[in-house]
C-alpha cells in the first residue's frame, strides 16, 4: 500500500517560466496548509481574474497522412497569411521533398496550415483533432503540429492517460498533473516549432479519440489549476504504478502513481490530497493574466 503521508523527499522537479507566452501569466499560489494528523492537502486558490487563452503545440506521430474534415470533405491547405493553396483529395499523398511540401506531385511552400470550419475536426491518419494543424517540411521530413486550446488538450490527455470510469477525484488529479506538465513544456518547449509530442514519452494525446464526458468534466472542474514551487511550474511527472514511477523518475514523491491515485480516491481522498501525497513541497496555483 502507498504511504498516506508525503515522503521526506525533495520537491518535484520544476522549471521557471521563460517563454514570452508564459511571461503573460501569473500563477497565484495558495499557502500550504498547517501540519496535521489528517492526510496532506493543498489549499485551492480562488479565481481572481479571467484565465488567459493558451494554445499548446503538439507534434503528432502519424501513420500515413489523410487530411479531410470530420464531415468527410476536403480541408483547404492555406498559406501563412490565410490564402488558400489547394484542397487535397482523399487519395492524394502529401509529402516533403527538397524543402517543400508536395501534393500529388505539385510542389508548394515549405509550410502550410489547415483550419477546419467551426464544429469540425481534421482527420490525420486514424485520429480526429480539434484546433489547427501546421504542416512543415523540415530536414526532408513532414512534421504535423496540432495547435490546440489548452483545456481541449487536457480533456484529451485525461482520457488517454486514465480510464474514464475511474473515480472523479483521480481524474481531476490527473487533469492538474497533465496541465502542469503541459505548462512546463510551454515554458521550455522541446522544439521551436512545438512544445511536446503526443506519445507516452511526453503524455499520451489522441485528439477526439481519447476525449470522454468525464475527462472533459475533470478538466473543467480544475480549469486553470497547476502545481508550482516557489513561483515555478512543476513538471509533474507521473506513471501507471508506484514501481514504474520509481523506475522512470528515480524517486517516489516527485511523480504520481496513477493506480495509486485511483486507490486513494477510492479511500475518499480529494484531488488536492492526492496531489499533496505525490508532490510534496508543491502548491496549487491558478493561471491568470498579469
Amino acid at each position: 500500500m502507498l504511504s498516506l503521508m508525503a515522503p521526506a523527499l525533495r520537491p518535484a522537479r520544476q522549471v521557471q517560466p521563460d517563454a514570452p507566452v508564459v511571461d503573460e501569466l501569473l500563477a497565484e499560489t495558495a499557502a500550504a496548509p498547517a501540519p496535521s494528523t489528517a492526510p496532506p492537502d493543498l489549499a485551492i486558490p480562488l479565481r481572481r481574474s479571467p484565465e488567459p487563452a493558451i494554445e499548446i503545440r503538439v507534434l503528432l506521430q502519424q501513420d500515413g497522412l489523410t487530411l479531410v474534415s470530420s464531415s468527410g470533405g476536403g480541408v483547404p491547405l492555406q498559406f501563412n497569411d490565410g490564402r488558400p493553396w489547394k484542397i487535397p483529395g482523399p487519395k492524394e499523398p502529401l509529402s516533403c521533398r527538397d524543402g517543400a511540401l508536395n501534393l500529388a506531385e505539385v510542389s508548394g511552400p515549405g509550410e502550410l496550415w489547415l483550419q477546419p470550419r467551426p464544429g469540425l475536426a481534421v482527420v490525420v491518419g486514424a485520429n480526429r483533432y480539434r484546433g489547427r494543424l501546421r504542416l512543415i517540411c523540415r530536414n526532408q521530413q513532414l512534421h504535423v503540429i496540432n495547435h490546440i486550446p489548452l483545456e481541449d488538450y487536457i480533456a484529451s490527455v485525461v482520457g488517454a492517460e486514465m480510464p474514464s470510469h475511474w473515480p472523479e477525484q483521480a481524474l481531476q488529479a490527473q487533469a492538474i498533473a497533465a496541465r502542469s506538465y503541459a505548462m512546463a513544456h510551454l515554458a521550455r518547449p522541446a522544439d521551436r516549432h512545438w512544445n511536446l509530442g503526443d506519445t507516452t514519452r511526453w503524455q499520451a494525446y489522441h485528439g477526439l479519440g481519447s476525449e470522454s464526458t468525464r475527462g472533459r468534466q475533470a478538466a473543467q472542474a480544475t480549469r486553470g489549476l497547476i502545481l508550482s514551487v516557489d513561483g515555478g511550474i512543476v513538471e509533474s511527472l507521473y506513471a501507471a504504478t508506484r514501481q514504474l514511477t520509481v523506475e522512470a523518475h528515480g524517486r517516489l514523491g516527485a511523480s504520481m502513481s496513477q493506480h495509486g491515485a485511483r486507490e486513494l480516491a477510492e479511500k475518499g481522498y480529494r484531488y488536492s490530497q492526492i496531489l499533496a501525497t505525490y508532490y510534496p513541497g508543491a502548491s496549487l496555483s491558478r493561471l491568470e493574466r498579469r
